[in-house]
């Protein structure tokens, strides 16, 4: 095992900084920094929320005068551009600090390297790639969106241990338990947008909002619904809360514009896509939904659409729950279906898989990626 480092040390303070921005900071990435000198920590910060300060700024101002000369370590490359804030180079540079540690470049290949090498020329001494891992995996929506300019997918299912997510009549409420969904609606706040098929939103009339015992989100997140026929009732629960929640229709290009016209008078956006195989087809949604500011999608169900999702090779991760029940019942819904795949050789491999326990429920977790972003 390759041993600790105190630059270890200090970059995993700053990761679980960076941390307490998840499902706050898009479309920009999760930031922490810590400022240390030989004494220990004398600064930490993290990145909250678009538009507030970074990172590397929070943690010099708690610093202070104790950043002169001390290190700061920070998860992501210092920016060396103006945005929404004024970049965060100039206030390393006035801080006085000596040496900056970064945990991974910028993944933008437009500005990735421009904060180090500013940092160098002016004769800071910079450190790059520790931790690098674990810092690519705290961002992998940010990353995948900054080079690919598409979201980063997640699928989300809970089934029985047969693996069936509805009774043969539709019923699927409930079959995880309460701490499973607890855990559910934690996911939805740290995505951008959650995702349904229409058959979803016709059988379940579902909410697709973040409810959190004491807790009211900073915001909700978009709720689209993939429906190439615009068969979305305007007396839907998603569309009577259209003004409460961004809420989206992907529809194809031969909807019908009565449809249209009757979900937009009540606040929903429709977005008309090219058809594949008479559905929307989602490339064109991904690009679409990455040009909106989109950098993390949920999908939810059906089983049709995580099939879909998953045949195309479009889906990065998944979060299963199962819970201790059997339908035994062939005819109940299936938690994904697609394609047919006749031997065990074209199964879809997956990788990095974890099991959580919640209660008498089982989550599994897996990426579809052998590699990170």
């Amino acid at each position: 095992m390759k041993p600790t480092t105190p630059h270890d040390v200090y970059m995993r303070q700053a990761l679980a900084l960076a941390a307490r921005g998840r499902g706050t900071t898009s479309p920009n990435p999760m930031v922490g920094a810590v400022v240390a000198d030989r004494t220990g920590v004398v600064g930490k910060g993290y990145h909250a929320f678009p538009g507030g300060p970074h990172g590397e700024v929070n943690a010099l101002r708690d610093a202070g005068d104790r950043a002169v000369g001390a290190t700061l370590y920070v998860t992501l490359e210092p920016c060396n551009h103006f945005g929404r804030t004024p970049p965060c180079t100039g206030a390393i540079l006035d801080a006085g600090i000596a040496r900056v540690v970064v945990g991974m470049r910028d993944p933008n290949p437009h500005v990735a390297g421009g904060g180090i090498r500013a940092l160098e020329e002016r004769g800071i001494v910079v450190e790059c790639g520790v931790l690098e891992e674990e810092c690519r995996r705290l961002n992998q929506p940010f990353i995948k969106h900054s080079t690919t300019g598409i979201p980063h997918v997640t699928l989300k299912a809970a089934s029985t241990l047969d693996g069936r997510i509805a009774s043969r009549t539709g019923d699927s409420k409930w079959i995880t338990n309460e701490r499973s969904r607890r855990f559910v609606h934690r996911l939805r706040q740290s995505r951008d947008a959650v995702l349904v098929g229409i058959g979803t939103a016709r059988a379940d009339d579902p909410r697709l909002t973040v409810r959190l015992p004491g807790k009211t989100p900073r915001r909700q997140r978009v709720r689209i619904v993939l429906d190439t026929r615009l068969r979305l009732s305007p007396e839907s629960y998603l569309v009577r809360t259209a003004g409460e929640a961004p809420t989206w229709v992907a529809c194809g290009q031969g909807a019908p514009s009565a449809a249209e016209r009757a979900l937009v008078e009540r606040g929903v956006q429709v977005m008309r896509l090219p058809e594949e195989a008479g559905r929307v087809a989602l490339v064109p949604l991904l690009r679409e939904l990455g040009s909106r500011g989109v950098t993390s999608l949920l999908v939810e169900g059906g089983a049709h659409v995580l099939g879909a999702f998953l045949d195309q090779g479009l889906a990065d991760e998944f979060f299963f729950f199962y819970a201790p029940k059997i339908l035994a019942d062939g005819r109940g819904i299936p938690m994904i279906a697609g394609r047919a795949r006749p031997s065990l050789r074209e199964a879809v491999e997956v990788h990095d898989v974890r099991i959580r326990r919640f209660g008498a429920d089982w989550m599994v977790f897996g990426r579809f990626r052998a590699n990170l972003y």
